[in-house]
């Protein structure tokens, strides 16, 4: 696996007077590229607990060259950078079209950690959930 790669479609509200994606709805771009990773494929891979409460700890994104919008949808390429029992991090890139050679825009990272609703506190991953991850550290091909 490696590289998880989905798209996203920016919204014509998402401009601002620029007529660049704004900030805030960049972040929301990631996050949904992020539920695409975190809790549909997840679920493909039976790592259902990862839909069940997981947080972002640290945003940090870097910006290239704006993102216009142009009504068509933008690729989002993420992979596991850190993997650690109660965190991990994800890194993005993300591409002004759908083309893997397209311009870079963006790169960024969440520090993400697994989350127990009920009790209001951090939790472990667990292993379906870490097996699921490992497969999308960066670097990792399949064969």
């Amino acid at each position: 696996m490696g590289v998880f790669v989905t798209e996203v479609r920016p919204r014509w509200s998402d401009m601002d007077a620029f007529g660049h994606v704004n900030h805030a709805n960049t972040v929301t771009l990631l996050e949904e590229a992020r539920i695409a990773l975190l809790f549909g494929e997840a679920a493909r891979h039976e790592a259902v607990d990862m839909a069940s409460g997981v947080v972002v700890a640290r945003l940090a994104v870097d910006y290239h060259t704006p993102l216009l919008f142009t009504g068509e949808d933008v690729r989002v390429e993420m992979s596991v950078r850190e993997l650690r029992s109660a965190s991990f991090t994800l890194d993005y890139t993300v591409r002004s079209s759908r083309a893997a050679a397209s311009a870079v825009v963006a790169t960024a990272e969440t520090l993400m950690v697994p989350y127990n609703v009920k009790t209001a506190r951090p939790r472990r991953l667990t292993d379906a959930e870490r097996d699921f991850l490992a497969g999308w550290r960066a670097g990792v091909t399949s064969g």
